[in-house]
């Protein structure tokens, strides 16, 4: 039985959930603002293979800084990595904002991009490991999660409305789009220096108790070793990576956010191209896919911690399967018109967030404890971002050689192979939690 709070104990929790959600969420604002302007971009000389590139650029430096981040954020505290991320977040796509189509400024910028974005999930995820309790994470984590998914869908949003529909500053044209959302994120940059700790004992509180003995490192017999706990070692960072669980998860991901990315930046290019939308009806209804999948990545968490006993692995896996068969009838959905192709989109989101953020959140924190939270969730998201990286040239060289219905067809195989990786630990429970 978990020993109840105290109230300062809950208003702290609430604030670092509220301030860590709100960070999360504030990275895509100047993310997906490419995607809303790339239609923009193309009719100004930029081709489907320099975006592609672009796309590259960015994954490419977001993988390889989930990989470094996790284990900084885990040493050094979310905090200060997460801080420094949002700067260079909102320094590039300010500067974006100045360049216009110019195909080699925008590939550095984004990649620049890439480093400071690569910092936010791992470090937030560790952030509220330290400060919530194992048991209850699938609930709590279902609804942080919601971070990237109405931060997506408000991010889009946003994007459209200053590149195309702000009545003010219209000699700026899709430069607003670019401006605008890195104004915000820097306030919600303060907002998180200022409100935010790495841990209860940061805020005077007690620490709650490690989850995971294994994750632990051996007890300190001197200051120097006790000084030395509180920096990540590299038997924590093994321990974690000789989980099995972790690399299934991860594996799982380089499926899952290959698809998720090229929805992210190819949705409104494929509304336009292939249905005929509009840049701003595209940007708009494009929206559709995170403002639904907030319910998929709500629902995933309630199923996991009330029906399933806290198992992460069999809800992930009927999650893709439902999404493979989503994939599938898209393009017969989309054939009905707007209607159609905007519940198909709804069905794809409900699906792919739901496991997105249950298995990354949640089932990271599981196997990567309080000390190795970051370190588990980095690897996750790295290994699942060399998917992101492939996404791109896989959209486009499928899209001009096959059609862009074959581009679903092909996601049905990767959602099946995603949903077959966790059926294999259909039973795992986390080690605390086994063991009541």
């Amino acid at each position: 039985m978990a020993e109840a709070l105290t109230r300062e104990q809950k208003n702290w929790r609430i604030r670092i959930f509220i301030v860590t959600w709100l960070a999360y969420a504030g990275f895509y604002l100047c993310r997906k603002n490419l995607s809303v302007i790339a239609p923009q971009l193309k009719e100004m000389g930029l081709t489907d293979f320099q975006y592609a590139n672009i796309i590259f650029g960015y994954s490419l430096l977001y993988a390889i800084g989930q990989f470094f981040n996790g284990v900084f954020s885990d040493r050094f505290g979310p905090r200060l990595i997460v801080g420094i991320g949002l700067f260079l977040t909102v320094f590039s796509s300010i500067y974006m904002g100045f360049i216009g189509s110019v195909f080699s400024l925008l590939l550095i910028l984004n990649c620049l991009n890439g480093i400071g974005q690569s910092t936010g999930w791992s470090g937030l995820v560790k952030n509220m490991a330290t400060w919530f309790r194992q048991e209850e994470r699938g609930v709590v984590m279902a609804w942080w999660g919601t971070n990237y998914v109405l931060g997506g869908f408000i991010a889009t949003g946003v994007a459209t409305y200053f590149a195309y529909d702000l009545p003010f500053f219209s000699s700026w044209g899709w430069r607003r789009g670019f401006w605008f959302p890195a104004i915000l994120l820097f306030v919600i940059l303060l907002v998180f220096t200022l409100f935010t700790r790495n841990k209860p004992s940061d805020a005077g509180l007690p620490d709650f108790p490690e989850d995971d003995e294994h994750i632990q490192p051996p007890a300190a017999t001197n200051a120097a070793e006790m000084t030395s706990q509180n920096q990540v070692s590299w038997d924590i960072i093994l321990a974690v990576l000789a989980k099995p669980t972790v690399w299934i998860i991860a594996v799982m991901y380089f499926f899952l956010k290959l698809t998720r990315y090229a929805f992210l930046f190819w949705l409104p290019i494929y509304m336009t191209e292939r249905l005929g939308y509009s840049d701003q009806a595209a940007g708009y209804t494009s929206s559709v896919y995170e403002l639904i999948g907030f319910t998929g990545a709500v629902s995933a968490g309630y199923i996991s911690d009330k029906l399933f006993g806290s198992r992460r692995f069999p809800v992930g896996a009927i999650f893709l399967f439902g999404l493979g068969l989503a994939f599938f009838f898209h393009p017969i959905l989309a054939g009905f018109g707007n209607l159609g192709n905007a519940i198909g989109i709804s069905l794809i989101g409900f699906l792919t967030y739901g496991p997105d953020t249950l298995m990354t959140g949640a089932g990271a924190q599981d196997d990567g404890s309080q000390r190795g939270a970051a370190t588990a969730a980095g690897f996750i998201n790295g290994v699942g971002s060399t998917g992101q990286l492939l996404s791109g040239y896989i959209v486009a060289y499928v899209k001009d050689a096959f059609g862009w219905d074959s581009i679903f067809h092909l996601f049905v195989i990767f959602a099946f192979v995603g949903a077959a990786l966790l059926a294999v630990k259909w039973n795992y429970l986390p080690n605390r939690l086994a063991e009541k």
